[in-house]
């Protein structure tokens, strides 16, 4: 008799705690207890851009990720007048974000084999060879001490039958939090919490829902598969298998990610060629030594990001044959992807650019 036995996944979801604010809060002690915003230069509220990432204590005042600088910039100003801790805007060192990402996975992978990570501050986590929920549970909390003993930074850890149910535990508890969700408990857990915690339930889904009486996600059980993709088509369907907790095991065993890339805000947007040819020039020359440093020789595939006024965000690639090892090569290949979007075939209306990046992949 053959007796075959179910190895059921147990998947863990890692993300470090506010990690670019963490990390400058740990290199620069002065900063400690104070406000932290990393991302655009204010200005004096009158800056461009994005917030990157806000610590805990910035988070507070309403600063959070995405979040235009200037609104960041006002709402510590609004803070400053009520008599609280104004708060400290820092630009971002994204080489050094990267060497304690690679320390902070290195770590990790003392203890686990199959990781997937996803981005610089997080990835997912198999668990499964433990074969139990308990042992993994010990094995998150290995991991946490270890990456608060070597390299005091906190990490939350969720732990769950599947990556979306990982993902949503690891933000459960934030920060330095460990959150176990057994098969059995899904449906109790996903319960109470907000539609918008579900992967893929943007801000429009949210307030059509929102409009139909769904605050929850067990608020949202009410709706049979038919009436969800009667309202959403597909993204109903999909929607509808997470309201149960269902998601992927699946985990790529990639490593980190092997591109290295650089992007700018204009101060004004702009339809000055020379000016955008400047920029990429920098960085250009940039990302050719970062090469250098991390020790490739060049890259096959260059990426290029626009930008415009209205938001609009373009991504256009380029990969050739041989390996781009010289800048004066790579700034030509730039230029190819720019040029068309001076032209009608890629801005028709001829909108000003506000952001432009550049991307090199398939390193060698």
């Amino acid at each position: 008799t053959l007796t075959i036995a179910y190895m059921p996944k147990i998947i863990g979801h890692l993300d470090m705690d506010a990690f670019f604010a963490a990390v400058e809060e740990r290199d620069k002690p002065w900063l400690k207890g104070l406000p932290v915003v990393v991302g655009a230069d204010p200005q004096g509220g009158k800056g461009r851009g994005v917030v990157a990432t806000a610590n805990y204590a910035a988070r507070k005042y309403g600063i959070h990720s995405a979040l235009p600088i200037t609104k960041a910039w006002k709402y510590s100003e609004d803070a400053r007048k009520r008599g609280e801790k104004q708060a400290v805007f820092i630009s971002g060192r994204s080489g050094r974000y990267g060497e304690v990402s690679r320390e902070v996975f290195s770590i990790v992978e003392q203890y686990v084999k199959t990781i997937q990570v996803t981005s610089i501050d997080e990835g997912y986590l198999d668990f499964s060879f433990l074969r139990s929920y308990k042992k993994a549970k010990s094995v998150a909390e290995q991991i946490k001490r270890e990456i608060r003993k070597k390299l005091k930074l906190t990490c939350s850890i969720g732990i769950g039958p599947n990556k979306m149910i990982a993902k949503i535990a690891s933000d459960h508890n934030k920060p330095d939090g460990l959150t176990v969700v057994k098969e059995k408990d899904i449906l109790d857990f996903l319960g109470p919490l907000s539609v918008g915690k579900i992967p893929g339930v943007g801000p429009k889904m949210q307030a059509s829902l929102l409009r139909e009486g769904v605050r929850t996600i067990s608020d949202a059980r009410k709706f049979s598969w038919e009436e969800l993709y009667r309202m959403y088509g597909e993204h109903g369907l999909s929607l509808f298998q997470k309201l149960y907790g269902n998601g992927s095991t699946s985990l790529e065993n990639r490593g980190p990610r092997k591109s290295i890339g650089q992007h700018e805000t204009f101060r004004e947007d702009t339809r000055d060629r020379e000016y955008v040819y400047g920029v990429l020039q920098r960085m250009t020359a940039d990302i050719m030594n970062g090469l250098v440093r991390k020790g490739f020789r060049g890259f096959r595939t260059l990426v290029l990001t626009v930008r415009f006024s209205d938001f609009e965000t373009k991504n256009r690639s380029l990969t050739g044959d041989g390996v781009v090892s010289s800048a004066d090569v790579c700034m030509a290949r730039a230029l190819k992807l720019l040029l068309p979007f001076f032209e009608l075939k890629e801005n028709p209306q001829k909108k000003a650019i506000r952001m432009v990046g550049l991307r090199v992949e398939n390193l060698v």
